[in-house]
């Protein structure tokens, strides 16, 4: 994957950058597109989006199994994806990572084939209030499944996680910390290495969503010592539909296949089937092969760049954006914590946070507007919704100042 005329010095080339993302090369509504959505969905390199046609081209075929060219091609490929991804976390085997729709689904895997077999009456999973709802719902399905009980560790007024009371709640009835590494809707960066050690000193599984935190920074699923990691292809410059869950191989030898079907069998009769090895007896059905194929490139790009350098830049925006948007009259940034990825979440005195979408978007400006799949983080705030600018390494300082211009006008129109 080409990084050189992108990285200067371990700095990265902004314009050389978005010359790979032909998206950008837009004007929307007669201005130059500003898309400041990424927590929602980041856009694609010509990189990725190369791939992924390359493959439909050229190698499409079912993988495995196949004898004929394609097939062993389309399986190459396949394959070699999930290595690329198994790279980019390093994590320590590609039997550790499993293929999945997204950081939703891989969620509702651990829940549905690690914790509903193992909960009863009386046990608990501890989550936090700043969770996005994937990694809320899940829990409290199977809650309602076993007679567990989900108990919610609270955050503080500038959006951090309450470590104290993490620490009180984690207990001897506790069976899983299921937490996000990166708040959405606040931008938060969750302590998630504390975490972790709290939660083996008492010999609990931990899971990670880190969909937000994946596309942001450097990740080492080893290093970090998590037990499940799970996150998307589409927030990292990849294909939509597709997703990774990590599992300690361990654990994931322990757990039942969660789908029936084809490819997740060794053998099938009416007296009964054998399960396929790992990773594949948690993919069945056929695979998402060029969304797969398209989320190891982008595991390619990113690594080309190097996460370090990515984390620096977007760094350099968030101040930026603090700093720009906080000079805005009326205007009050939710989520102020001392760690924060480069998401920007605030209101806007008089202005409902749609108005305030519908309003940027006439300037061009794309800015994600809602409760951001996190409604009880808007309920502790007591707002309806918030409007989010999110960052990534192809943006600018110049939007967030036509961001700002275009914050100033709505606030004139509503005065």
């Amino acid at each position: 994957m080409r990084a050189h005329a992108q990285v200067t010095g371990g700095e990265l080339a902004t314009s050389a950058i978005r010359a790979d993302f032909p998206i950008l090369d837009q004007d929307v509504n007669g201005h130059a597109l500003a898309y400041l959505d990424n927590a929602a969905s980041s856009q694609r390199p010509r990189q990725v989006i190369d791939a992924v046609a390359d493959y439909y081209r050229h190698d499409h075929a079912n993988v495995h199994r196949g004898v004929h060219q394609l097939s062993q091609r389309a399986t190459e490929a396949f394959e070699g994806a999930r290595s690329k991804l198994r790279a980019f976390i390093n994590a320590a085997s590609d039997r550790e990572i499993i293929w999945t729709r997204g950081t939703t689904e891989s969620i509702n895997l651990v829940a549905q084939a690690w914790a509903r077999p193992r909960l009863g009456p009386g046990d608990e999973i501890l989550i936090s209030l700043m969770e996005h709802h994937a990694n809320i719902v899940p829990w409290q399905m199977v809650c309602e499944q076993t007679g567990a009980r989900l108990v919610v560790t609270p955050i503080d007024e500038r959006g951090q996680l309450r470590m104290d009371e993490f620490e009180k709640l984690l207990n001897s009835r506790t069976r899983l910390v299921a937490m996000g590494h990166v708040s959405n809707a606040l931008g938060t960066i969750n302590p998630v290495r504390d975490i972790i050690s709290l939660a083996r000193a008492r010999d609990v599984p931990v899971l990670l969503d880190g969909a937000q935190a994946v596309p942001h920074m450097a990740v080492d699923v080893r290093e970090l010592d998590c037990d499940f990691y799970a996150f998307s292809g589409h927030k990292m410059c990849g294909p939509t539909g597709i997703g990774i869950l990590y599992g300690r191989e361990s654990l994931l030898e322990e757990m039942p296949p969660w789908q029936g079907g084809g490819d997740m069998i060794l053998a099938v009769s009416f007296d009964g089937t054998v399960y396929n090895d790992l990773p594949w007896k948690f993919e069945a059905g056929t695979p998402n092969i060029a969304g797969a194929i398209g989320m190891g490139a982008a595991a390619e790009y990113l690594q080309a760049l190097g996460m370090e350098s990515v984390a620096a830049r977007e760094a350099e925006l968030l101040e930026h954006a603090t700093g720009v948007l906080s000079q805005v009259p009326g205007l009050r940034i939710i989520g102020t914590a001392d760690a924060k990825a480069a998401v920007v979440s605030f209101v806007l005195e008089g202005v409902h946070p749609h108005d305030i979408g519908t309003i940027v978007d006439a300037e061009g400006i794309a800015v994600r507007t809602g409760h951001h799949c996190a409604m009880p983080v808007m309920d502790f705030f007591k707002v309806p919704a918030t409007a989010r600018a999110s960052y990534a390494f192809y943006n600018t300082e110049e939007e967030t100042e036509r961001l700002a211009a275009a914050l100033r006008k709505a606030r004139e129109m509503f005065a």
